[in-house]
Order: structure tokens, then sequence, then C-alpha cells
């Protein structure tokens, strides 16, 4: 006689909602295909600034990256990503971690997925995996495209640095690999927060708007200078960080801090997100 504990012979739950189908099933959804497209024109868009604005030049005899964003393909990406690793990227990042769990709830097939059986661990680790990857693959995306359509506007040449000197071709691309994955690291709060919001909601708009929502608060406080040595809690305060690597001697020291700070502010909330979901009442 059959029992309780017992399972259907063939079923493990290691191989229910393989990665590949649930990347499938989000890369042929209408707002990752958007996404994309949005981050692949902004280079597009900063190039017909530039042409149309002319030369970018010195403010008050100070020289920062965006004025050497014209001497070749590598500062033209490097200017892409100082202009939206501050709020652009972070779009990205909260709609694909904060849309995974709460669309499907709100389409009302969380239940049936729960039921195939998927376990609910199961479930989330490959939302989440998933909803990460996409994160990484656009923040690859944008600096790939403006290294591409820099080089064939400014040529290819060396990584000129605003302070002086140079960094060869070989060794921009490095630095700007680091760059990136600096970058991914310190949105991984703005990713914890989405994934938590999306496992307490049904609205999506909600886990999307609301990680943003903070994230802008987070940046608000990084920029209330009376809060002196308790800004260096905030995730915000490291969001830059990434430019010590662009540098003819990188400095690490504040990427290694930022990174520290993301990465614990990250794994509490993705433990948050676990645990509550492992009690929730799932009825949509």
């Amino acid at each position: 006689m059959s029992t309780l504990t017992e399972v259907a012979s063939g079923y493990r739950a290691g191989r229910t909602l393989p990665l590949r189908v649930e990347l499938v099933r989000q890369f042929k959804r209408r707002r990752t295909l958007v996404m994309g497209a949005v981050l692949a024109l902004l280079p597009f868009v900063l190039l017909i600034a530039f042409a149309v604005g002319g030369e970018p030049g010195g403010r008050n005899n100070q020289v920062t990256l965006m004025d050497t964003a014209t001497a070749s393909g590598a500062n033209f990406a490097a200017v892409n990503l100082f202009v939206s690793a501050g709020f652009l990227l972070v779009i990205p990042v909260a709609l694909f971690c904060g849309d995974t769990v709460a669309s499907e709830a709100s389409w009302s097939s969380l239940r049936y997925l729960l039921a195939a059986p998927v376990p609910r661990a199961r479930l989330l680790w490959s939302k989440l995996v998933v909803a990460l990857g996409l994160s990484l693959a656009a923040m690859v995306l944008l600096p790939v495209v403006a290294l591409a359509v820099g080089t064939a506007a400014y040529g290819w040449g060396p990584l000129e640095i605003p302070t002086g000197g140079a960094l060869d071709t070989g060794t921009a691309a490095q630095r700007l690999l680091v760059a990136v994955a600096y970058i991914f690291v310190s949105q991984l709060v703005t990713a914890g927060l989405a994934f938590w919001l999306s496992t307490k909601t049904d609205a999506p708009l909600g886990a999307v708007g609301g990680a943003v929502g903070l994230t802008i608060v987070g940046n608000v406080l990084d920029a209330v200078t009376a809060l002196g040595h308790w800004r260096d809690f905030l995730p915000a305060h490291w969001q830059f960080a990434w430019a010590d690597a662009v540098q003819p001697r990188p400095e690490w020291s504040g990427m290694t801090q930022g990174a520290a700070i993301s990465v614990s502010y990250a794994l509490v909330l993705f433990a948050l997100s676990f645990r509550g979901f492992a009690r929730k009442d799932v009825v949509s």
C-alpha cells in the first residue's frame, strides 16, 4: 500500500523546472526583448548626442571621463558605463528579479507550477539563477555594443585616462571587464530587494517599483553628508568605485568594501526570500 511519503517512479526533484526551460521562457518575454533593445540603443543615442553637440570639453578647466568619450572606442564604452551605472542598469536588475515570481502569481500559474510538483526551493533557485543571468547579460550587452559603436566612430585605440596617461587596448579590455563585474556585484542589493518583494506580492510592478524606489532612497541618503561614516554602510556609497579600476594603477580597496557590503545585504535578502516563500500560502 502506498503512503503519502512515496513519490512517483522516476520523479527527481532536482530535474524539475530545468534552468534551460526557465531561461527560454524568460528570454522570449517581451520585457526581456524591450530591455535589451533599450540598452543596445543607448550607445547610438550618445553617439548622436556627441555628433550634434560637438566634441566634449572640460568644465571649469577640469577634465573628466566624459570629456574623453570620443578619444577611442574604449573611452566611449567606459563613458556608457559611467552614465548608466547609477540608474539605467538598476532597471534590468529590478525588472528581471522582481518580475520573475510575482508575474507567475499574477497569471495564477504559480500554484500550478508547485503542483507539477516543483519544490518551492527548486522553483525559486531556477528563477533566481536565470534572473541574475539575464541581469549580467544586460550589463555585458551595453559595453560590448558601446565598444563596437565607439570603435566604428572614433577608432580602436588605448583608453585615455582623464588625469593623464593611457591604458593599452589589452589592459583596457581587462579593466572594463573588471568594471562590469563590479557593477554586477554592486547591483546584487537591488536584485535581492526585487526578488524578496517578488515573493511577497502578486503585483510585478510593485516588486520592480519597490526595488527601484528603495535603491533611489539609498542614493538620496548617500548624498546626505551629515550622515558621515554611516554612509559607508550604504551600497550606493560604493556604486562608482569601479572607476578606480580604469586608472594607471588600480585601487582595489573601494571595490572590495563595496562588494563586501553588497554581497552581505544580498545574501540576507535572498535568505529571507527562500524562508518566507517556503512558509507562504500560495493561492494564486
